[in-house]
């Protein structure tokens, strides 16, 4: 079931210590974003963290499980895990584990490609 405009809100508040945070929707869910880079998936009352092969072993560590997704009859996985229930109101693990998100969200943003004008200037 998709978020409710009323979880969105308070996702979007919850995060907004650690950046602008803006929401969009999609398949069914949404993404969650902060200055812009994608660090956390919602759906209805739950958050999944992105996660990479920097941060997945404290993931897995702590109990916590990939998302799953079902396609064409297949199971698979998504660089997101759950969230951990204590980062609603823990602080201390709200920063914790928001911040390996976006250390990985970080670390997987890809470099601006360079455009023809830029390039062409370089040139000059």
């Amino acid at each position: 079931m998709a978020p409710s405009a009323s979880y969105l809100d308070y996702i979007k508040d919850l995060f907004s210590p650690f950046g602008e945070i803006t929401v969009r929707k999609m398949f069914g869910g949404a993404g969650v974003y902060c200055d812009g880079a994608i660090f956390a998936i919602c759906g209805d009352d739950d958050v999944w963290f992105k996660v990479d092969d920097v941060s997945r072993p404290e993931f897995e560590e702590a109990g916590l499980h990939p998302f799953e997704v079902e396609m064409n009859g297949k199971t698979g996985t998504m660089s997101y895990y759950n969230a951990p229930e204590d980062i609603f109101d823990d602080n201390d693990a709200l920063r914790h584990w928001t911040g390996l998100a976006l250390a990985a969200s970080a670390r997987a943003k890809k470099p601006a490609k360079k455009t023809k004008k830029k390039a062409n200037k370089a040139k000059a």
